[in-house]
């Protein structure tokens, strides 16, 4: 089974959580796209739904396979969100932003009733920060605000370049006009103090640390899907 294949099988096994009718919140990346094209067949069968898309990139692959949207100010509290991850701790704590598109994830994670992730084996990790973090921060203010997020990074003794992120020729730009910093921290021992950290940084805008958000992960490998559930 190659990692496409897993990705499948990890959308399959998500599918099955959701309900005709929900309130959907629809995840960006590789695997949440696997989700998205076994939702709209089932959609052209009869099924119903209304999903809430975390990216531009999403909303595109949607209205191309004809899966209903809405905006999050039309539908402001939803029934689940189902989206992928680039890292998972067995306390479901989540390293996301590797698609660039981490503050519409996490408002739209936040306004759900509970999250499912979906990941194929590679992303679980006994300790996040093998991924490099991505750091949604403003244009205003860059040089400042990444020689803040060194000195919390010093304050914590974490070690790693921060890299601003390239699209081609130029700076890459989130759909909300934002950068995003990658910080190559290599091991997070404490997420929690390090998303406090972060969050007290005027222009840092949003961090890709999901902590007590995802209720459940469903992920696949050679042999199948298993289910993982947050113990809080």
């Amino acid at each position: 089974m190659d990692a496409r294949e897993m990705k499948i099988k990890a959308a399959e096994a998500a599918l099955t959580h959701v309900e005709s009718g929900m309130r959907l919140g629809i995840g960006t990346g590789s695997t949440a796209e696997e989700f998205v094209r076994l939702l709209a067949e089932k959609v052209a069968g009869g099924f119903k739904v209304e999903g809430v898309p975390t990216s531009e990139r999403t909303a595109r692959l949607c209205v191309e396979l004809g899966v209903p949207l809405k905006s999050l100010d039309e539908l402001p509290e939803l029934d689940m969100t189902i989206d992928g991850a680039d890292e998972v701790d067995g306390a479901l704590r989540l390293i996301k932003g590797g698609g660039g598109a981490l503050l519409r994830e996490k408002i739209v994670a936040a306004a759900s009733g509970r999250m499912l992730v979906i990941a194929d084996e590679s992303k679980l990790v006994e300790t996040l920060g093998r991924f490099p973090l991505p750091i949604e921060v403003n244009p205003f203010g860059l040089v400042s605000t990444r020689m803040a997020i060194e000195k919390v990074a010093s304050r914590l003794g974490l070690t790693g370049g921060l890299t601003l992120r390239r699209s081609g020729e130029d700076d890459f730009m989130t759909d909300g006009g934002h950068h995003i910093i990658d910080a190559s921290f290599g091991r997070i021992p404490d997420a929690e103090a390090l998303s406090s950290e972060l969050n007290s940084i005027p222009g840092v805008v949003e961090h890709g640390l999901f902590l007590n958000m995802a209720a459940l992960a469903i992920i696949a490998g050679p042999s199948g899907a298993r289910t993982l559930q947050a113990n809080r």
